[in-house]
């Protein structure tokens, strides 16, 4: 068992670990231009690329789609309820508790401990989370709700082409399929050297609040999870799937949102980092729990 689970972990640890050392260097990364074509170009074509090459189950695929979406309104309900409760911001920090590293650390880790069929339902989930974070997210963050943004997101055009192909018993021409697996395989290395990096370069403020934040969306999500798995009847890959990336720490993208709207942003960045290296250390565990279902 150990073996196996280091067989997952090590990977994910050692390309992240490059970029951390990479950011802590100071040598030049635009994470800008980086995380612009992870987003637009490398993560929709490892999505397409992901499921018109697996046999993939239109009906598991939506019922992770409609886990996913009970799992993150469970984050949002139960969050909300605790930073009322708490006295807290809640524009600053209900994003971090609600939306999880489903991508940097999700895919890899779903990848590494179902294989292929995981990294499919693990693309469901992230999928649906991407689109929710850039608007919903987005709208917590500045307080504008703006339902065009949906049509910006393009993690949606590349599981609607997957699923046109998968519909339609078609497969894409080799030239296509090719090509679109080249432009995302770059995908999920660029989201742990970007992870790496960033974490190198965020400043923690307020250790004690951004501790306990941090220890917050990760039993929020280990819990959710859990529950939402067993309520929908899930099966074991599928249920793994889904508490993995519900237990995934805070995304780095809701630093780069509260500092876009000047939500906290210092406060923010502490508890992505912290809830990032506590996962890091829970990470076996996590696993074995997941594994176990």
């Amino acid at each position: 068992m150990f073996s196996e689970l280091f067989s997952i972990i090590a990977p994910v640890f050692v390309v992240a670990g490059v970029g951390y050392l990479w950011g802590r260097t100071g040598r030049a990364f635009e994470t800008d231009f980086v995380t612009t074509l992870v987003t637009n170009v490398a993560t929709p074509c490892l999505i397409f690329a992901t499921l018109t090459r697996l046999e993939t189950d239109a009906g598991a695929f939506g019922t992770m789609v409609l886990a996913g979406a009970a799992a993150i309104a469970g984050f949002g309900v139960v969050a909300f309820v605790g930073l009322k409760v708490a006295g807290l911001p809640v524009r600053a920090f209900l994003p971090p508790l609600m939306f999880p590293n489903g991508g940097n650390l999700g895919l890899p880790l779903a990848l590494f401990a179902f294989g292929d069929e995981g990294l499919a339902l693990a693309i469901a989930y992230f999928s649906l989370m991407a689109v929710l974070q850039f608007t919903v997210g987005v709208w917590i963050a500045s307080g504008e709700a703006k339902l065009g943004r949906v049509l910006r997101v393009p993690v949606i055009y590349g599981v609607a082409a997957a699923l046109a192909f998968n519909v339609g018993n078609v497969a894409p021409p080799l030239w296509l399929a090719r090509t679109i697996e080249l432009l995302g395989g770059m995908a999920i290395p660029l989201l742990l050297l970007t992870l790496g990096v960033a974490l190198a370069r965020l400043r923690i403020a307020a250790l004690p609040r951004a501790a306990a934040l941090a220890v917050a969306r990760l039993a929020l999500g280990l819990g959710v999870g859990l529950g939402v798995s067993a309520a929908f009847g899930l099966p074991p890959v599928a249920a793994g799937v889904l508490t993995l990336q519900s237990a995934m720490p805070a995304a780095i993208f809701n630093y780069l949102f509260a500092q876009r709207y000047d939500n906290s942003p210092e406060e923010v960045a502490g508890v992505v980092l912290m809830s990032t290296a506590l996962a890091f250390v829970t990470m076996p565990s996590l696993l074995l729990i997941v594994l176990g279902l």
